[in-house]
């Protein structure tokens, strides 16, 4: 999935420093192409756009019902698909054509530009899933677009928690996700009574419960808000009366400021406003296309009435 918001808001990006316990509210957004569903997005906010270099996470589900995403394009991004129910169809601009299921990854850098479209598939139509974007760093902004599938994930097991890493690393384990900053994304199981998971200091970290509810440092927490928990901490103990799954996510702060708009991440308004007519083109030469969906796609929004500038960290 993507943010296929009709009028997609302007997001500033800005990373900040210190040891923290600051929940973020979800807030319910309209998926316009996706029948009856709605989204519950934690990432980005005005109060806090980044952590590490995840800067975008949808969580859509647990409902039943039909998946219908057509072609559109990204930018200066990797989409990070993690399902926890049913099953994905992923094609896009390089040819893939995948079935995504629970525990697999789908890991897309759109790099200088690619466009993918996502259909459920399966007998079931229950669906759960988490969406995240990583912001691609300067150097690796515009590098080619490609695509990857991960069907066996790397396990962590410490005290009281199991994780699967689906991106970078946790305590020495690392996934074969190919990242471009330093970084860790892990779906993680607590037994009853709670555990702990090593963490590095200088990475900023946040926990996203997904069943269950849990205390982390002195904060009640279930499922729906993102727990911001800064940089400084080299242990993260995690209570549990019941057991619970939650998702751990952190990296080393983001240097760059950013502009994201709609399905582009970019430094500046020119790279939002060059990839937006890129899009409209009827020239395919920068996105591509998926020779399936016989020319359906989603047309980019209008460009605000103003020029588009990052926020300063």
């Amino acid at each position: 999935m993507s943010n296929l918001d009709a009028t997609p808001e302007v997001t500033p990006c800005h990373a900040g420093p210190g040891a923290v316990t600051e929940l973020l509210a979800a807030r319910e957004v309209p998926l316009g192409g996706l029948r009856a569903m709605r989204v519950r997005r934690v990432l980005p906010q005005r109060a806090r756009s980044t952590v590490g270099a995840w800067c975008f996470l949808d969580e859509f589900g647990p409902q039943r019902l039909e998946m219908t995403v057509l072609p559109h394009p990204h930018t200066g991004l990797q989409t990070v698909t993690w399902p926890l129910a049913g099953e994905i169809r992923h094609r896009d601009t390089v040819g893939s054509d995948v079935v995504l299921r629970p525990g697999q990854l789908n890991l897309m850098t759109a790099g200088h530009g690619i466009a993918h479209s996502e259909f459920s598939v399966g007998a079931d139509p229950l669906l759960h899933a988490l969406q995240l974007w990583v912001a691609l760093p300067a150097a690796s902004a515009e590098v080619a677009p490609h695509f990857e599938q991960h069907l066996d994930l790397p396990r962590y097991t410490g005290d009281g928690a199991e994780a699967v890493v689906f991106m970078g690393e946790l305590g020495g384990v690392r996934s074969p996700a190919t990242t471009y900053t330093e970084l860790v994304g892990a779906e993680v199981t607590l037994a009853p009574g709670g555990g702990g998971l090593p963490l590095r200091p200088d990475f900023e970290h946040a926990v996203l419960v997904i069943d269950g509810t849990v205390r982390v440092d002195g904060v009640e927490l279930a499922a729906g808000p993102l727990l911001y928990l800064g940089l400084d901490r080299e242990h993260l103990e995690i209570d549990s009366a019941e057991g619970a799954r939650l998702v751990l996510l952190g990296g080393v702060p983001f240097p760059d400021d950013l502009v994201m708009w709609w399905n582009f991440v970019g430094r500046t308004h020119e790279d939002i406003a060059a990839a937006r007519e890129a899009w409209e083109s009827p020239s395919p030469a920068r996105f591509g296309v998926i020779a399936a969906h016989h020319g359906e796609r989603i047309p980019a929004p209008a460009l605000p009435a103003v020029r588009l500038t990052p926020r300063r960290r």
